[in-house]
């Protein structure tokens, strides 16, 4: 047994080395790369997505997401922040990749295969200094028919935001540096694109023990005051383990 293990092991039928890589992939099927980016913004108790109109005449009159090609000396996440800052201006975003999306029928120029990227904003905090080919904020819960697969990315990447604020608290940096448990709740709401019991909610985040009582309540609001708190940033990166998913 032990001299057919070495026959199989040490046969005569070698594997030829390639000697010229290049040739080897000039032999492969050609794709282009693309990254996409959504950029997703919260104001005013409504989260919207950065939207542009499309240039591709397939698709006039609707609206993609922020994206282009990757070229070949480039990085996939330097190839996002020049998409970003090219065509919005914004340099100081931060971007996580979240999937790939290689239809081979996505495109109708060819085999493209995408990079998604996304981002969520403070949009007070971000300003458009672009807004070429109507750059603008577009309700997330208010979109129809888009350009390319631009919709299940969007589907995609959102779902990757819900995860995301569930499991990390993400969305606190979209608050005020003092807020109420009100203010708190519409921004889980929001994004989460559910209503959810106040009694609940405001015991979960109790009992995480993350949120300090400032001693001082809202003032000129149009319903009952309410306590501001602000969240102990430098406690949660103590006690990160402590933090468990928000499942409401």
């Amino acid at each position: 047994m032990k001299n057919n293990k070495e026959q199989y092991l040490n046969g005569s039928k070698k594997i030829a080395l390639i000697k010229s890589p290049k040739k080897l992939v000039d032999s492969y099927p050609k794709a282009a790369i693309t990254v996409d980016c959504a950029i997703f913004g919260f104001v005013e108790n409504e989260l919207k997505v950065l939207l542009i109109r499309s240039d591709i005449e397939a698709y006039k009159d609707k609206w993609s997401l922020l994206g282009d090609i990757v070229k070949v000396d480039e990085e996939l996440d330097d190839a996002a922040d020049r998409v970003l800052f090219e065509r919005t201006g914004m340099t100081d975003v931060f971007l996580e990749q979240v999937k790939a999306f290689s239809n081979p029928q996505r495109h109708p120029g060819g085999r493209v295969i995408t990079i998604a990227y996304a981002s969520l904003l403070d949009i007070r905090h971000h300003q458009l200094k672009i807004t070429d080919n109507e750059l603008h904020w577009h309700p997330v819960n208010n979109l129809q028919d888009m350009a390319f697969d631009h919709k299940q990315i969007i589907d995609a990447c959102y779902t990757w935001l819900q995860k995301m604020i569930q499991e990390h608290p993400l969305g606190l940096n979209l608050l005020p540096d003092k807020f109420s448990l009100r203010e708190l709740q519409n921004l889980y709401e929001a994004i989460l694109g559910v209503k959810l019991d106040r009694r609940n909610f405001r015991k979960k985040f109790f009992s995480m023990d993350f949120l300090i009582d400032t001693g001082e309540m809202e003032e000129d609001v149009p319903h009952r005051p309410g306590k501001l708190y602000k969240f102990n940033f430098k406690k949660y990166e103590r006690n990160k383990k402590q933090w468990f998913t928000i499942d409401f």
